[in-house]
């Protein structure tokens, strides 16, 4: 949008016929109709953006469709910002930008990091199903050279930010990250943190930290394998960002850390999502109902809502292990070994009366904290891919000990006979420990923001409106959904082109708010039109 908006002048060259002479023309100059809208010229209020420094994680490096590449880079929110820097004595902003638009990276010609996801037609595949196989050019012996403006390191959490080594290649994969790798240059010990300050940035931008500090727990299921940061230590490496870069008296702008759990990579897999129309699941529901009505009534005697039943008329809720419940299994195993007819249960199965004890041992193990999802469960993007399958480590453990290999798979379908393990599924104590961690980051943010001066971008809001009613975006309403909602890109928890830009006039916003700048009210934005949802496979 320009500094000056003429509607009419359309009317105007419509016109010129209808003036007649010069003077009538220079009167139509001088007095515009009513309806003209004229937008302020752009002012940088009180800040200084000639030299602007981005600190992050994914989101400001550009992620996207769970890559990184040429084009998603273009489209960070933070270049996007510097593009409207540049009209008032912003300077280059440069990016470490990856070698091709496949994404992926390699070391020494052996790729580490896959390309990325496009669309099929009915949702995301990887790319090479569609073009073929791709070679990913980008190597970690081969980095670009710096110093880069953008300092995004995708998975990076907060104290990732400030350790020393993290970005050198000698300390991969224990210690070190591949994208922190390709920033740090000459000087591989570097933190992310000094290759910013190195820059004596006037203005910088810090978001999502504390985005991973909570994604990795919340994404691993809560399953212990990635624990969500203490607070204590996410303030240190907060406070310790914040100091460094304001050290100097630069002005800048932080964004606090949206709710995850709204992502679709949580929202998309239903509870329900056994659907009897499925020809691999329907059939089965008279059998599998006929299993666990010789432990129902076991659950009902200790807790009725671990009963599980399948629907053969509407679609059915996953089973899922919860270990928040408590363990049922040497209950479930003594009740069946007291049971006159458990031997006579098995036999429908071709098991003699000797297996009696071992089954009982067996189910008790598989169930004993058992239960069938609800609504309030949230099961990860990559279990849709999973429900359903036969679980071979269970099959083979079940055979081992002695049962038939159909049986054992029979035993082993994940989801369905065979509960899902905790890293496909957030239980509500799951999702709450993720929620009190958010709120404990996002009260130190905010003070830190007063306390500095610095700008505050809620995205915690962003990401609820857009999640619950949608967000209007120039003439486009954005929300969550996966593919289809223009906001979050393919791989469920990143951003799309749109919704980077999105995020870009968010911060521009803020600066306004807080600096005295108008990007907004002089039209100096992102345009929504200007920027796709998805990238085509063809895309090199």
């Amino acid at each position: 949008m320009k500094n000056i908006k003429y509607i009419w002048l359309l009317a105007i060259a419509l016109g010129f016929t209808a003036c007649n002479d010069e003077e009538d023309f220079e009167d139509q100059l001088d007095n515009p109709p009513q309806d003209a809208v004229v937008l302020p010229a752009l002012t940088a209020g009180s800040v200084d953006f000639s030299t602007f420094v981005s600190l992050g994680a994914s989101f400001t490096a550009g992620f996207s469709d769970n890559a990184l590449f040429i084009s998603s880079q273009e489209n960070s929110f933070p270049n996007t910002m510097a593009k409207q820097f540049a009209k008032i004595g912003g300077g280059t902003f440069s990016q470490p930008l990856m070698n091709d638009n496949f994404g992926g990276l390699a070391i020494g010609a052996t790729r580490i990091t896959e390309p990325r996801l496009v669309f099929g037609g009915a949702g995301p595949v990887p790319l090479e199903s569609v073009i073929g196989p791709v070679t990913v050019t980008t190597d970690l012996l081969s980095p670009p050279t710096g110093p880069f403006n953008n300092v995004g390191v995708p998975g990076a959490k907060s104290f990732h930010m400030i350790a020393p080594g993290y970005g050198n290649l000698a300390n991969f994969p224990a210690a070190a990250n591949p994208y922190a790798v390709r920033l740090t240059g000459a000087t591989p010990d570097a933190s992310m943190l000094e290759l910013a300050v190195a820059q004596n940035p006037t203005f910088f931008t810090l978001s999502e930290v504390g985005g991973n500090d909570v994604l990795g727990y919340a994404v691993s299921g809560g399953d212990g394998s990635d624990v969500i940061t203490p607070t204590a230590t996410f303030d240190f490496s907060l406070n310790t960002m914040v100091t460094a870069l304001t050290a100097n008296g630069a002005k800048g702008a932080i964004g606090n850390v949206p709710n995850i759990t709204s992502l679709s990579y949580f929202t998309t897999v239903p509870y329900n999502a056994l659907e009897p129309s499925n020809p691999d699941f329907g059939p089965q529901i008279p059998t599998l109902n006929t299993i666990f009505g010789a432990l129902n009534p076991i659950f009902n005697a200790v807790d009725p809502s671990r009963a599980i039943v399948f629907s053969e008329t509407e679609a059915s809720p996953v089973i899922i292990k919860d270990e928040n419940l408590a363990d049922i299994s040497a209950i479930i195993t003594q009740a069946l070994n007291d049971s006159d007819t458990f031997p006579a249960f098995l036999a429908q199965f071709g098991l003699p009366p000797q297996a009696a004890p071992l089954v009982a041992s067996l189910l008790g193990n598989t169930y004993g904290q058992s239960r069938q999802a609800t609504a309030e469960d949230l099961l990860v993007l990559p279990s849709s891919s999973i429900i359903g399958t036969v679980n071979a480590e269970n099959a083979q453990f079940l055979m081992n000990q002695g049962l038939p290999a159909t049986l054992a798979g029979q035993f082993s379908a994940e989801g369905v006979s065979f509960p899902l393990e905790d890293k496909w599924v957030l239980t509500p104590e799951e999702q709450q420990e993720v929620a009190d961690a958010t709120a404990a980051y996002n009260a130190s943010i905010s003070s830190v923001a007063t306390a500095n001066g610095l700008a505050l971008v809620d995205l915690n809001s962003i990401l609820e409106q857009a999640s619950t009613v949608g967000i209007q975006f120039d003439d486009y309403d954005l929300n969550t959904s996966l593919v289809f909602g223009g906001l979050v890109s393919l791989d469920g928890v990143h951003l799309t082109a749109r919704g980077y830009a999105l995020m870009a006039n968010s911060f521009l916003e803020a600066i306004d708010t807080t600096y005295g700048s108008n990007f907004v009210a002089s039209g100096n934005v992102a345009k929504a039109e200007d920027f796709s949802v998805t990238y085509s496979p063809l895309l090199q």
